[in-house]
């Protein structure tokens, strides 16, 4: 992913936002040509919301989203088993940036060209945001 900008997300297949996924799949259409690429982590932290296999989870998004975007292995977001991925995203002293929680599914990270953490985006923004948008045709 070196040389890309990337946004990490984690996604559950029955939450009240998963209708992001199609801004998602929107934006990555939209930008993947342009060194952007959009990275899903499915996730069971928060109320169960994503309760099926690997397999489970990429049928629904394919099928219900038409998702194109690579989609990894189902992992935990938070806790003492929280992914590596996510201890570098969440800690300061790892990314330096900034300390910060995943709040609810579909929080957003924003890592630029350089692997470096540029923005953390809450949970009910969406993937088009205006904000986004300017920071993926930035230089």
């Amino acid at each position: 992913l070196k040389g890309k900008k990337v946004m990490v997300v984690n996604t559950a297949s029955e939450c009240g936002l998963t209708p992001q996924y199609a801004d998602l799949q929107k934006l990555y259409d939209q930008y993947k040509d342009q060194d952007f690429v959009i990275v899903g982590f499915p996730a069971n932290n928060f109320g169960g919301q994503e309760p099926g296999s690997d397999e489970q989870i990429a049928s629904f998004c394919k099928e219900n989203y038409g998702v194109t975007f690579p989609m990894m292995s189902k992992i935990s977001v938070k806790g003492d088993d929280k992914h590596q991925v996510y201890q570098f995203l969440t800690e300061k002293s790892k990314n330096g940036l900034q300390d910060s929680e995943v709040a609810w599914n579909f929080q957003k990270y924003l890592i630029d060209e350089n692997g470096e953490l540029a923005m953390v985006i809450e949970p009910r923004t969406l993937p088009t945001d205006p904000s986004i948008v300017k920071w993926i045709e930035s230089n």
